[in-house]
């Protein structure tokens, strides 16, 4: 299994999918195998739930960060 493929494909149908998003807030083990279509131990399934969760927190957190920059570059 390609992990960083998986967590490509599960972020994109995440941010396309506002429901989608709010049921991996709920249940994200559930919602990830569902999205990938496999049913994975969880020694597999955990470092994919962690990397949507940085890609996903990244996202955010990185657009802060810009306009917290911009303040003090003025």
């Amino acid at each position: 299994m390609d992990i960083k493929a998986t967590i490509d494909q599960v972020v994109t149908k995440l941010k396309s999918d506002p429901s989608m998003m709010d049921n991996f807030q709920k249940d994200p083990v559930k919602t990830v195998e569902g999205i990938a279509g496999v049913d994975l131990p969880d020694d597999q399934i955990n470092p994919v739930i962690e990397g949507i969760k940085a890609k996903i927190g990244g996202g955010v957190l990185s657009g802060i960060t810009d306009k917290i920059g911009g303040l003090f570059n003025k």
